[in-house]
């Protein structure tokens, strides 16, 4: 039987569960390394199980060395496990390693080797350890030039993260925008990227509504471009009414020598198709099989 010192040493090496530890070292003749490769291939297996459910809980991070900013998602199944410290902790060495080398896309992040694994196979233990799956979802790397500042915030939650990269300005002028976008989440950065067929298909649902058809027609032009600039303040984030003054984002940011050049907001799950379980009815499901 193996000793409690053993499976002690092999959990804290591991993160694995007390049973599946003493197993290892039984089917191992208490080698501790040879115990490590056990779980090892027996959680590769786990995680193959895990491969196809849906991870749409979990954190939302920023992590930043010298001019480099990278803000990310890590997924899991259930908010209890967003919490685990273990789980955390896996967080914050994905975040390490995004900012150890370059990357553009997902997939590019996922391969990235930190300590001898890639993170898609630091997220493919963690699978199997935790029992929930794991996956870094996305993210993106910012980095700021002479003469640029980067704000990012993370609510206390981390389930909402934003970043906001300046021309002029400071890291704390930068900050405080990023809040406003995390609370506000508007679509665009300003009117010039709201894509051309959003805004023509705004125009046409202004010029069908009442507020227009009921005007006498030599009103309804002014009136139609009064409504689009409204639609568009809202949804662009230069021109929303700042959150902690009143006016414009933009006129926060020129008064403290800054304009906006991107933005990136990350929340939870948001964009997954989460499928609803009715509870009675997979438990019956079960009992019936």
């Amino acid at each position: 039987m193996a000793s409690a010192k053993l499976i002690k040493e092999l959990r804290d090496r591991t993160g694995a569960g007390f049973l599946d530890c003493k197993k290892a070292l039984e089917a191992s003749n208490e080698d501790i390394e040879k115990a490590i490769e056990w779980l090892q291939e027996r959680g590769a297996a786990k995680a193959a199980k895990k491969a196809g459910a849906i991870a749409a809980d979990g954190v939302v991070a920023i992590k930043k060395e010298g001019n480099k900013t990278v803000i990310y998602e890590v997924n899991s199944q259930t908010d209890f496990v967003a919490t685990n410290e273990s789980f955390l902790k896996v967080v914050d060495t994905i975040g390490k390693a995004l900012l150890s080398q370059e990357f553009t896309t997902s997939e590019e992040a996922n391969a990235i080797s930190y300590n001898g694994k890639t993170i898609q196979e630091i997220t493919t233990d963690a699978t199997s350890t935790i029992g929930e799956k794991i996956v870094l979802r996305r993210a993106i790397a910012l980095k700021t030039n002479d003469g640029e500042a980067l704000g990012s915030y993370v609510h206390v939650n981390k389930r909402v993260a934003a970043l906001l990269l300046t021309k002029g300005g400071d890291d704390d002028t930068a900050r405080n925008v990023a809040m406003h976008i995390a609370s506000m989440n508007p679509q665009f950065l300003d009117e010039k990227e709201v894509p051309a067929e959003k805004v023509e298909a705004m125009k046409n649902e202004i010029a069908q509504s009442d507020a227009v058809k009921s005007k006498p027609e030599k009103f309804r032009e002014n009136i139609m471009t009064g409504m689009l600039r409204k639609k568009l303040s809202e949804m662009t984030l230069v021109d929303q009414e700042f959150v902690m003054e009143k006016m414009p984002v933009k006129k926060y940011l020129s008064d403290h020598g800054a304009t906006a050049l991107k933005m990136v907001r990350f929340e939870v799950g948001e964009g997954i198709e989460v499928k609803e379980v009715d509870f009675a009815s997979e438990v019956a499901a079960q009992m019936g099989k």
